[in-house]
């Protein structure tokens, strides 16, 4: 145990302390949170759900001061083949006898004896963006935005949004894996033509493919917030009954809260027995019930906080040793800012429901492993950027 040891020293000489103690206190606020969203389930699951969400924490913690003390660029470069083939087989374990349904969608994994179920595509994006930068820190020395620069690293996505759509059919998760390639391939220089010509192409597919698939029920998903946005009362049942029902108690939740909420447990909608009345309220709807309880105040703070650590991402790409290093900590805080965005639209009418986390705040042991996993290799990052007289010089 002297390498758990060392690994921990090391931390708490160098790591980013900042970064570990934003990421406990938007924890912190997310178990205040899934206690109250948990209580209509009876004492005996709320606190179950509370006991497998501080395991995760734990653990998590844990997990973040190893990964601080991983060379994340050597390990990449010895073992890139292995962290492939890794995202490959960990989504295609979800079609074994070890994939487990929960909300019907096979996209989960039971481990006997491990005490959180796992998402194989929420693991697979931090070994995605380690991958994804390193690719693109290999093909700047030939020009980032030159057509087979782009072709490879676009395909390198689509392939693994294929591999995830595939194996679980989780395409909200997949467009996460879209969200940071974006955001990475921005990062990295490669020229806005790009952006503009796959924002014609999908604009021209969807133009295509539209009355092939306008009534399969995932498509349903995001008319029926065109017609919430657009007002059409032609679709008013299916908005308030049908596939946007989530949507309207989560809207009911968050504007019954007013500024400051209807305080802690007493949110009428929160506090419900009847699970419909706030469908998925400790996952994917927790910012209803800050909504709904602390009011426009407490999602305030909610999102400063998860802002905090996305500008800390930033921090450390700046001044980190290599393009590639860079490139890793913008990843990651575009993941975050990817889920929050979507996560919180859904919330608010503005985006179609795709089973997207809160980071840091939903249930769930599998969603706050890896995201203190990937702020860990963040904190490695920061632990290993060059002081700003030698990074001054660099630039000579």
């Amino acid at each position: 145990m002297s390498w758990l040891r060392d690994s921990i020293r090391s931390f708490w000489q160098q790591g980013d302390r900042v970064l570990l103690t934003l990421c406990l206190l938007a924890s912190g606020y997310g178990l205040v949170l899934i206690f109250s969203a948990t209580r209509y389930l009876g004492e005996a699951d709320g606190m179950r759900c509370m006991i497998v969400q501080t395991v995760a924490i734990l653990l998590g913690i844990v997990i973040y001061m190893l990964m601080s003390s991983v060379d994340i660029e050597l390990f990449v470069e010895k073992s890139w083949k292995w962290l492939l083939a890794f995202n490959v087989i960990i989504n295609a374990l979800v079609r074994t006898p070890l994939g487990i349904e929960v909300n019907g969608n096979r996209s989960w994994l039971h481990i006997p004896g491990f005490p959180v179920n796992l998402q194989p595509a929420e693991i697979a994006k931090l070994t995605f963006v380690l991958l994804l930068a390193w690719q693109i820190s290999r093909l700047r020395e030939k020009g980032i935005s030159k057509p087979s620069s782009v072709f490879q690293i676009a395909g390198h996505t689509l392939f693994m949004f294929g591999v995830v759509a595939v194996t679980s059919g989780d395409f909200g998760m997949g467009l996460t894996y879209l969200a940071i390639f974006v955001i990475m391939a921005w990062s990295a220089g490669v020229k806005k033509r790009w952006f503009l010509l796959a924002l014609m192409v999908c604009v021209v597919g969807v133009v295509l493919i539209w009355p092939h698939v306008k009534d399969l029920y995932f498509m349903k998903r995001f008319t029926v917030v065109i017609d919430h946005i657009t007002g059409n009362p032609d679709t008013i049942g299916d908005q308030t009954l049908g596939q946007g029902w989530q949507q309207t108690r989560s809207i009911l939740a968050i504007g019954s809260g007013g500024l400051t909420g209807m305080g802690y447990l007493q949110g009428i909608q929160t506090q419900s027995s009847y699970k419909s009345n706030l469908p998925a309220r400790e996952t994917d709807e927790i910012f209803a019930v800050c909504g709904e309880e602390f009011g426009m105040v407490g999602c305030l703070l909610l999102l400063l906080l998860l802002a905090a650590i996305i500008l800390r991402c930033v921090w450390v790409a700046r001044r980190a040793c290599s393009p590639q290093s860079a490139l890793i900590a913008m990843g990651y805080g575009g993941m975050l800012l990817a889920q929050v965005a979507v996560n919180v639209g859904m919330c608010l009418y503005v985006f179609p429901v795709v089973g997207l986390t809160l980071p840091f705040i939903s249930y769930g042991g599998s969603s706050i492993i890896t995201m203190y996993a990937a702020m860990g290799i963040v904190s490695s990052i920061k632990m290993r950027s060059l002081p700003s007289w030698l990074r001054d010089r660099s630039r000579l």
